[in-house]
């Protein structure tokens, strides 16, 4: 069994679509690519797909992950290309390698956001930044499927900047108004801070309300390196190992080649 680890994206419009929708349009893409996908066991077999950490619905990502097994082995350069091609626009596989390591899930420890604040005045997104950043803590309140719960969202950012938007190069927002741009580092704790866990805190603390919903866009997530203070690819431990090691697609065609094992 070979294990392939993707990147995808939800850019644009498809930021609105759910998780559960994802997985639809890539079972569907999975078909269409003619993946030969491994299958569970029992009574109704399910392609073996895991997901990590995706992003809440609403939100945008340069940066989502998830993990298929392949009954055949195959290029991974040539599955991304495939299944690209069998997804909307919008839902982009931008990465593939493969999976030499254990632990991807424990690999995303952190995640960089971009938070679009249209209507809001830059300056008054900096003095709010510098009050949160000062407070010891910072509780907000969310609901929940068991109530309503009340977390610390200060202990879980590792860095929080504000600068003014340049504008919108993509064109489906024009900045025809104030508009500042926060850059959020956060680590993933639990209970999980949530950008709009963010905003809520910005509000309580500093009275910071947007006048529309923010614009928030996943960059990155992956490792976080306490020395540098970046969040790390988490597929480069496995292509490390690929530069080492042939690939299994390439160690099954050398297996099966003509003359292959004869002296």
């Amino acid at each position: 069994m070979q294990r392939i680890r993707l990147r995808y994206t939800k850019r644009g419009r498809l930021r609105f679509t759910s998780h559960r929708d994802f997985q639809r349009a890539f079972e569907r893409a999975l078909r269409r690519a003619e993946v030969p996908m491994a299958y569970s066991a029992g009574f109704t077999p399910h392609p073996k797909v895991s997901y990590a950490n995706a992003a809440p619905t609403g939100t945008g990502s340069e940066a989502e992950y998830l993990e298929i097994a392949l009954a055949e082995a195959r290029d991974p350069q040539t599955l991304r290309r495939l299944l690209d091609e069998s997804l909307p626009d919008g839902l982009d596989i931008t990465d593939a390698v493969e999976a030499r390591t254990s632990g991807l899930a424990d690999r995303l420890t952190a995640s960089v956001w971009e938070l679009r604040l249209d209507g809001v005045d830059p300056e008054d997104a900096r003095k709010a930044v510098e009050t949160f950043l000062a407070a010891e803590t910072v509780e907000v309140q969310r609901k929940t499927k068991n109530g309503i719960r009340t977390f610390d969202t200060r202990a879980a950012v590792v860095d929080l900047t504000s600068a003014a938007a340049p504008g919108d190069p993509q064109g489906d927002r024009p900045l025809d108004s104030a508009c500042a741009i926060l850059r959020l580092v956060v680590r993933h704790v639990t209970p999980a801070v949530r950008p709009d866990d963010v905003l809520s805190g910005l509000r309580a603390v500093a009275d910071l309300a947007p006048p529309v919903p923010a614009a928030v866009t996943r960059l990155a997530q992956g490792l976080f390196d306490e020395e540098s203070g970046t969040v790390t690819d988490p597929l480069a431990p496995d292509r490390e190992t690929v530069t080492a090691a042939p690939s299994t697609a390439a160690a099954t065609a050398s297996a099966t080649a003509p003359g292959a094992g004869t002296a």
